[in-house]
C-alpha cells in the first residue's frame, strides 16, 4: 500500500507512542517511497527481459547515520515490517560477515577438493547470496575487522551487479568507517561504492531515545523476589515500548542458541540460560554484537564449588562491557558478594568492577559496540 510506512510512522507519533521529530519523519518519508519502489522487487531482469532489452530501473539502497540513540533501528523495524518482498532478510552486520567467511571456507573445502573451478570465492558467494536475498537490511553497519574490509568491496560490487539493494544503519558516515584500520586505502575504492549505490541519509543529531528509556532507571535490582522481578518486568517494558517479546535462535559455529524473548534490540534471560549451560566466549560475543540491551534474571549468590558458573559469568560481563552493552539484573545479592570466595574470586574484582560501572550514566551512554576500556585508556 502507497504511503504504507509513512502512516504508521505518523500514526504512532500521534498516539504518543513515538516523539515527534521532523528528521526522523524527513528520514520516513525516503524510506516509504523505497518502499513503495521495491514492492515485489525481484532484483535484476531475467534471461527473456535481458533478451529482449527490458531492464528493470536502477534503484539505490539507503544507509542511514547518526548518533546513538536516534531512533535508526526503530525506522528500519517500520521498514522491514512494511516491505512487500518475498527475498528481503534483515540481520546485524557481523552476522552477515561471519556467514560469509562461512560460505567462504565451504567454497575453499569444495575447491581443494576439485569440485568447484575458479580462483576467487567471492564471486560465488555472493552470487548464492543475491539468489536467496533481493533486499538485504542490515543493523549497525561497523568494520573493524582488516579480513572484512579487504574483501568487502569486491563482495558488494558483485551483489550489486546482482540487483541486491542495501538498506543499512550505522552509527558512523560511510567516509568514516574503518577510520585508521590497518591498509585502510585499499578499503576507500569500497566507500566509494557506498556511496554511489546507496542514498546516504544522516539522522541528526538530537534526542538520545534510547537514553531515555533508561533515564531514571536502575538497572541492578537486589535481593531475588517479587519486587525484583516486577522491577525486571517493568524495564522489559519501557526498554521494548511493551513488546511481548519473541523467540529467538542464533546460529553459532554450527550449534544453535535458543533467546527466550527479544525485541527491538533488548534480549531477556533468565541466569541459567547463559551460565549454567556449556556456553563460551563465542557465544557471548554473539549476543554482544546482536543486542545492544541484555537482560538478565536471578543471578545467584555462588560458592567456590560453582566454579565453572563463574568463569562463565566472568567471561560474559567482559565481552558485553568491551562492547558497550547495556545490562539489566536482577541478583540475590551486590555485586561484590556474588562470588566471595573460590579460585576464581581475584579474577571476580574485575567483574565487581565492572558490574557497577556498567550502572553509571557515562556507561549507559556510550554507543553499542563501543569499548568502553579502551575510550577511558
Amino acid at each position: 500500500m502507497a504511503n504504507e510506512l509513512l502512516r504508521r510512522y505518523r500514526d504512532q507519533v500521534v498516539s504518543g507512542e513515538l516523539d515527534k521529530d521532523a528528521n526522523q519523519d524527513r528520514i520516513v518519508e525516503h524510506l516509504d517511497i523505497l518502499c513503495h519502489q521495491l514492492k515485489n522487487y525481484e532484483g535484476n531482469a531475467g534471461f527473456f527481459d535481458r533478451l529482449v532489452g527490458r531492464r528493470q530501473p536502477v534503484l539505490k539502497g539507503a544507509y542511514i547515520h547518526g548518533g546513538v540513540g536516534r531512533g535508526k533501528s526503530m525506522l528500519m523495524d517500520l521498514f522491514f515490517d512494511v516491505l512487500e518482498c518475498s527475498y528481503k532478510k534483515r540481520v546485524h552486520f557481523h552476522e552477515f560477515m561471519g556467514d560469509v567467511h562461512g560460505l567462504i571456507h565451504q567454497w575453499r573445502q569444495k575447491h581443494k577438493a576439485g569440485e568447484v573451478e575458479g580462483d576467487d570465492p567471492i564471486a560465488p558467494v555472493a552470487g548464492k547470496i543475491a539468489a536467496e536475498t533481493k533486499v538485504l537490511c542490515f543493523d549497525e553497519f561497523i568494520v573493524n575487522d582488516i579480513t572484512d574490509a579487504m574483501i568487502l568491496g569486491r563482495l558488494f560490487t558483485v551483489l550489486f551487479d546482482h540487483g541486491v539493494i542495501v538498506v543499512a544503519t550505522s552509527n558512523r558516515a560511510p567516509d568514516t568507517l574503518y577510520e585508521d584500520g590497518l591498509n585502510r586505502a585499499l578499503f576507500l575504492p569500497f566507500i566509494e561504492v557506498l556511496k554511489q549505490r546507496l542514498d546516504i541519509l544522516h539522522l541528526d543529531h538530537g534526542v538520545d531515545y534510547r537514553m531515555l528509556h533508561f533515564e531514571g532507571l536502575s538497572t541492578y535490582y537486589t535481593p531475588l523476589g517479587s519486587a525484583a522481578d516486577e522491577k525486571i518486568e517493568s524495564a522489559w517494558q519501557r526498554l521494548t515500548g511493551n513488546a511481548k517479546g519473541e523467540c529467538q535462535v542464533l546460529k553459532i559455529l554450527g550449534r544453535n542458541l535458543v533467546i527466550p524473548a527479544s525485541a527491538h534490540g533488548v534480549a531477556r534471560f533468565k541466569y541459567s540460560d547463559l551460565c549454567e549451560k556449556p556456553l563460551g566466549a563465542a557465544d557471548y560475543l554473539k549476543l554482544a554484537r546482536t543486542f545492544h540491551t541484555i537482560i538478565l534474571e536471578n543471578i545467584p549468590q555462588l560458592n567456590a564449588d560453582r566454579r565453572n558458573e563463574a568463569r562463565r559469568f566472568i567471561t560474559l560481563v567482559d565481552t558485553l562491557y568491551d562492547n558497550g552493552v547495556k545490562l539489566v539484573a536482577s541478583a540475590a545479592t551486590s555485586p561484590d558478594n556474588i562470588y566471595a570466595r573460590g579460585k576464581e574470586r581475584f579474577e571476580f574484582d574485575r567483574t565487581v568492577s565492572r558490574l557497577l560501572e556498567m550502572q553509571s550514566q557515562s556507561y549507559l551512554g556510550l554507543g553499542h559496540g563501543d569499548n568502553h576500556a579502551l575510550i577511558n585508556a
